[in-house]
């Protein structure tokens, strides 16, 4: 494991994987599709429960899927089984140092993964450096600070406080969003295209989802343990957030909006 590593904010609890199962090509990578053909290969860095892995799968010929530890890539092999995809491969790797060959992939993708790294230059360096000429290195990342949400709620103030204080002690950048174009220049990367989505959530059932999971995830994932080791917060101030969430959830007029950044960078030929 590199040293520049960071401890990843938000754990593998089921609440946390709840969220990130519900992530697709389509929601999470749609400044991507209209990049890839039939015949590329693909590498998806930090994979996840490999739901998003699984729609590329069906885009491109082959795509590879990198994670930390073979445990986590566990959840993306159990969701290429259950789909059926028989053109995906894993491997456990550091995004600090890809264990890849130089100009051996034709894309090379990173979806939320930037903002929890030591690294970020150095991860898009070595996201260029696995990715053939000409081809693609993605990335889109949430950017916390510019999360929004009505009504006013003093608890999501809070938990928004915490959570940005809990990943920069883990080692990473919750405002990534707004840095992965400088990011990508300091890497070398001079044709870069940016653009920005968002997710949003307003109708009952997403004011449940959404809210339900963070008011699960503010308990039980990694961020709980995280707050309480750090002494950022103790278990009856998770409590209270939690509650927090369930209250805005069960607002009618509840609505809540995340900014995503996102680069799309030709590597030089």
């Amino acid at each position: 494991m590199s040293d520049r590593q960071t401890v990843y904010t938000h754990g593998h609890d089921e609440s946390v994987l709840r969220n990130h199962r519900w992530r697709t090509a389509a929601n999470s990578a749609a400044y991507l599709l209209p990049e890839l053909r039939p015949d590329m290969t693909l590498l998806d860095v930090g994979c996840g429960p490999g739901t998003i892995t699984a729609d590329l799968a069906g885009l491109v010929a082959r795509v590879t899927a990198v994670e930390m530890t073979d445990g986590a890539l566990e959840l993306a092999r159990t969701e290429f089984s259950r789909r059926g995809i028989t053109n995906a491969e894993t491997v456990v790797s550091d995004v600090h140092a890809l264990d890849f060959p130089d100009d051996t992939f034709d894309v090379v993708h990173a979806h939320q993964v930037l903002q929890h790294v030591g690294d970020p230059v150095q991860a898009l360096r070595e996201m260029a450096r696995v990715c053939r000429p000409g081809g693609i290195v993605a990335a889109r990342d949430a950017d916390y600070g510019t999360f929004t949400w009505y009504p006013e709620n003093p608890e999501l103030d809070e938990w928004l406080s915490l959570y940005q204080d809990i990943a920069r002690a883990n080692g990473g950048e919750p405002d990534a969003g707004r840095r992965l174009r400088s990011w990508a220049h300091a890497a070398g990367l001079d044709d870069v295209a940016t653009t920005a989505s968002t997710w949003c959530f307003s109708s009952d059932d997403d004011r449940r989802w959404w809210g339900g999971s963070w008011a699960d995830r503010v308990l039980h994932s990694n961020f709980a343990v995280r707050a309480v080791e750090l002494g950022l917060a103790g278990p009856d101030d998770l409590a209270r957030l939690s509650a927090g969430w369930r209250t805005w959830a069960a607002d009618e007029d509840g609505w809540f909006a995340l900014l995503h950044s996102e680069i799309l960078c030709r590597v030089g030929t």
